[in-house]
């Protein structure tokens, strides 16, 4: 069997997954640390991708560390397959949720009196730590795809 760097049981992935969880964990801490961010829809959902997002990134860094413990490659094709649908799913969630929040915190921007510099800045970089954890989300979806056609 083939191992691609990335895919789920490799410590490539395990660096990808606490990747993730870092960053959204940054992007929930940001946005809801003294801040009223359940004024905007926008940031509402951003909170609840990243709280979703979060426990599902922990539980495959679990079996990342796991595969790597015992040295042994990930070959269940249906757990894969799986893995990598909510994978896409969690990837298409946070785009949309870091696309909407960065789309309010640029109307919020023109417009200084509805949002203080400080708050929006806050804002601005949640939105910013989504976008990263996105990019993390989706390249962990494609090594898993692209891994899928050698277990089947």
């Amino acid at each position: 069997m083939v191992e691609v760097p990335g895919s789920v049981g490799t410590t490539a992935s395990l660096s990808l997954r606490l990747g993730q969880t870092v960053l959204a964990f940054g992007s929930l801490l940001f946005m809801t640390i003294g801040v009223r961010f359940y004024q905007f829809t926008a940031f509402c959902y951003l909170v609840t991708i990243m709280s979703l997002a979060i426990p599902w990134n922990l539980t495959l860094a679990m079996v990342d560390i796991y595969c790597v413990i015992l040295q042994q490659p990930f070959q269940k094709p249906r757990i894969l397959l799986a893995i990598s649908i909510g994978d896409w799913v969690v990837s298409v969630l946070v785009l949309a949720s870091a696309s909407s929040a960065a789309s309010v915190v640029d109307i919020l921007r023109s417009n200084e009196s509805s949002c203080p510099p400080t708050i929006c800045n806050r804002y601005q970089f949640a939105a910013t730590l989504a976008f990263l954890t996105w990019f993390l989300s989706l390249s962990s979806s494609l090594f898993n795809l692209w891994l899928l056609p050698s277990l089947i």
